[in-house]
């Protein structure tokens, strides 16, 4: 498997900041399965991540969750509040390690992010696996 994934690897070009870009892409893997939504999570992922912003990604919390054995299938909101390594509601940054196993158009994603002003993201009307991007200064819009 490693041997698969530095072939891959390569071939996409990743040399450089290998464990920050496949962490970034085991996020995205699990927060969209539509590939031309891909980075534009990425892109808001890493406005986050230069803001010094919690990526609040749940994908992160599950995997936190299942390490500790406290995964019940659904998360909960008391979930979001569980200190975990891998709580990216609670602490700031990357989590540890990847969350999940990064298909190449996550990886793509994650080393060429959208560059947009985004730093929010919501699953979009009837399409669950669809995403609406957000800029900051519409969050008050959605809130309401």
């Amino acid at each position: 498997m490693v041997r698969r994934f530095r072939v891959v690897a390569g071939q996409l070009g990743l040399k450089e900041n290998v464990h920050q870009v496949v962490t970034i892409a085991s996020l995205v893997e699990r927060e969209t399965a539509v590939d031309a939504e891909r980075p534009l999570v990425a892109g808001v992922f890493v406005n986050r991540l230069r803001k010094n912003m919690p990526l609040m990604t749940d994908p992160s919390v599950i995997y936190g969750l299942e390490l500790e054995g406290w995964w019940r299938g659904a998360i909960y909101q008391s979930d979001l509040t569980r200190d975990t390594a891998y709580n990216t509601y609670l602490h700031t940054g990357l989590p540890p390690g990847p969350v999940a196993n990064p298909g190449i158009p996550s990886l793509r994603a994650a080393m060429h992010p959208a560059d947009t002003d985004y730093l929010y993201f919501v699953a979009a009307g009837a399409n669950a696996e669809g995403i609406l991007c957000l800029p900051a200064r519409s969050m008050s819009t959605i809130a309401k």
